[in-house]
């Protein structure tokens, strides 16, 4: 059997019974019995309407075991007769899905769990794996989830920017174990973007594909971290790049400018740039200065912090940082790079030391180990007050 489309249906079918009135924790249920089904019955005599007969099989499913209890019988009420077999309907039910997923009323990570198992077609399993949480852990997280949104209709217009919030927290959480969270939330977001026409899906698409362009640059064969600056950008993937830009520039003509797009034109920028030194920093902080004009975020000044820096001298940058909180995380780190290109290698070692100590994340906090330990280096090398370059 076909694993790829039976993945690619099943959103859609666990949508169609929600929207006739199933609850979301029976109706998917109900999907998981029809899949059991199609196990057994597909390889003799395959449908000719694969989603039709999934929706017909998990309809009867649901309502036998809606029948079947008593405590439910109100619920039958609200449904109406099974529907007769035919073609599926043409409606694309897994926008809605998304929307449901990205309820307002979960958590984020409660929402993330819910879209991988409900539009993305993983197991519980494998979502513990991509975690690295006990599966006991995850199936807890999820059942919490799909209780939640149980009685929750589609009779309200979803919030877009729920959505795309959910994937962002999908992409950034990267990859482990036998599923790429990075892969998987972009396959997602396109499946959004040929299901909805709106600049900032687009925008999201765009960024993810510019992030993703780097990876193989991103560590080196040891795991450690490679900062942008000292990436190979030969190994950056050209065709993902170009891909990414065209979407961007499709959604920027539109001229509905919103953060995704924002956060993907400075990614475009560095990705552009054939050289770290070439990079267009004076654009890059006007992109930015638009970034937090959309979102007034701290980590967006953050980030601009560090471009100013770039574009017109580390005395500046550390001026645009000290306007900053320097509770904000990664601040020490900034703070740390800003004061070595400001040429104070004493103070730069000492941060980027306390930035180390206060990293959450192993590889981030090696690599800010190592800063501190060749600013160190170079400072033992110091005569006369002079500081011997290398």
């Amino acid at each position: 059997m076909n694993e790829a489309l039976i993945r690619s249906l099943t959103p859609g079918v666990l949508a169609v019974l929600v929207r006739r009135g199933a609850d979301f924790a029976a109706a998917e249920d109900a999907v998981q019995d029809a899949l059991v089904e199609a196990v057994r019955v597909w390889p003799a005599d395959p449908p000719r309407d694969a989603k039709g007969w999934l929706i017909t099989v998990a309809w009867r499913k649901f309502l036998d075991t809606t029948r079947a209890d008593a405590a439910r019988r109100r619920r039958e009420d609200l449904v109406d007769d099974e529907p007769p077999p035919g073609p599926a309907p043409a409606a694309d039910d897994t926008l809605q899905l998304y929307f449901l997923c990205a309820h307002p009323s979960l958590t984020p990570s409660s929402a993330v769990a819910l879209t991988l198992r409900a539009v993305g077609g993983l197991t519980t399993r494998q979502i513990a794996q991509a975690y690295l949480v006990p599966e006991a852990t995850m199936a807890q997280r999820v059942s919490r989830a799909k209780r939640t949104v149980s009685g929750v209709r589609f009779d309200q217009p979803g919030d877009v920017t729920t959505v795309l919030r959910v994937l962002y927290l999908v992409f950034n959480e990267g990859y482990s174990g036998d599923v790429d969270l990075a892969a998987e939330a972009i396959r997602l977001t396109r499946q959004l973007a040929a299901a909805i026409d709106h600049p900032e899906v687009a925008g999201l698409l765009a960024l993810m594909l510019l992030h993703h362009a780097r990876r193989a640059a991103r560590t080196a064969p040891d795991g450690s971290l490679v900062p942008l600056a000292e990436q190979d950008r030969a190994r950056w993937d050209t065709g993902t790049i170009a891909e990414g830009v065209r979407i961007l520039q499709t959604a920027l003509a539109r001229d509905r400018l919103g953060e995704y797009q924002a956060q993907a034109a400075i990614a475009a920028l560095h990705a552009d740039a054939p050289t770290a030194e070439e990079t267009d920093w004076v654009q890059i902080v006007e992109w930015y200065d638009e970034l937090a004009r959309l979102t007034d975020s701290p980590v967006v000044r953050l980030n601009r912090a560090v471009a100013v820096g770039e574009a017109d001298g580390a005395r500046a940058g550390l001026a645009a940082l000290a306007e900053l909180d320097d509770s904000l995380p990664r601040h020490t780190a900034v703070s740390a790079y800003l004061h070595e290109r400001d040429g104070d290698l004493t103070t730069a070692a000492l941060l980027y030391a306390e930035a180390a100590r206060k990293a959450a994340d192993v590889a981030e906090r090696d690599h800010l180990t190592r800063q501190a330990a060749r600013l160190n280096t170079r400072r033992r090398r110091t005569s006369g007050g002079r500081t011997v370059t290398e």
